[in-house]
């Protein structure tokens, strides 16, 4: 416990330190506020427009969450196929590299044509970047079986859906988490930088990314500022959603979640 409030009084102090320093650049080299405003003009600004900024996140979030759990269930089954032939992820597998090499941006015009601009696209956008980690991740944990314990399996004539199911997919949760967790991470990048190029559905209505273009433009740095805040305070609640949920699924019996990441 001792150690716990040690960690977030050092987070508390470094953070205060940082508010210190920005306010401290501003008064020596007098920056104007429209290009650097104050932490108590942010702070009030966020006040000011909660409701908006409020709404701005609900729209994001929603993409993300959609996208990251699509991700997920069709990672999942495509790592579940790679693990049932080794001719079939050898021949297949390579390809799941261009979803991490070919640039979103590159590839976001097409989806806007064939899905409309808006929420739809976001959400694939989102579905997109985060794919590769868990189809990555999660085959690998399949894979990564000790043989004696398939040996074990197969002295008992289990199934080869017995031991996918019973010994190489419980194996492949810690690995499945870690991709989840690489994914929650970029999921959110995903969604701003998707409404950056697919916008929103409707004019003055948005998530975080497509308020940052509207924000910039009109030079409401104080705001910009703002969503820039909002859009760290989603991908932190992201990271400690699916911390938790793997301590949750995890503490219980594998060593990765009962050791303390702090010494």
């Amino acid at each position: 416990m001792k150690r716990r409030l040690l960690v977030f009084l050092n987070s508390l102090g470094v953070f205060a330190a940082f508010l210190l320093l920005w306010q401290m650049i501003i008064w020596i080299e007098r920056v104007p506020a429209f290009v650097l405003p104050s932490p108590r003009r942010v702070t009030q600004i966020i006040v000011e427009r909660f409701p908006t900024l409020v709404e701005s996140f609900g729209i994001t979030a929603f993409a993300a969450t959609i996208g990251l759990v699509c991700s997920i269930v069709a990672g999942v089954a495509v790592a579940l196929l790679f693990a049932q032939s080794r001719w079939i992820r050898r021949m297949l597998y390579p390809y799941t590299l261009l979803l991490q090499t070919v640039p979103i941006v590159a590839i976001t015009p097409l989806i806007i044509l064939w899905v409309g601009a808006g929420t739809p696209a976001v959400t694939l956008i989102t579905f997109i970047i985060c794919l590769a980690p868990i189809i990555a991740n999660t085959t690998q944990g399949l894979i990564s079986v000790d043989e004696n314990f398939i040996h074990l399996f197969l002295m008992h004539n289990a199934t080869r859906g017995q031991i996918l199911f019973k010994l190489r997919l419980p194996n492949a949760v810690p690995s499945l988490f870690v991709g989840i967790r690489i994914s929650a991470g970029i999921a959110v990048i995903g969604a701003i930088t998707g409404e950056l190029f697919a916008g929103s559905n409707s004019v003055g209505q948005g998530g975080l990314g497509y308020s940052i273009i509207f924000a910039s433009q009109q030079l409401q740095t104080d705001y910009l500022f703002a969503l820039i805040v909002a859009s760290a305070v989603l991908g932190f609640a992201f990271y400690f959603i699916v911390y938790f949920l793997e301590w949750y699924f995890l503490h219980n019996w594998h060593e990765s979640a009962r050791v303390p990441e702090v010494e």
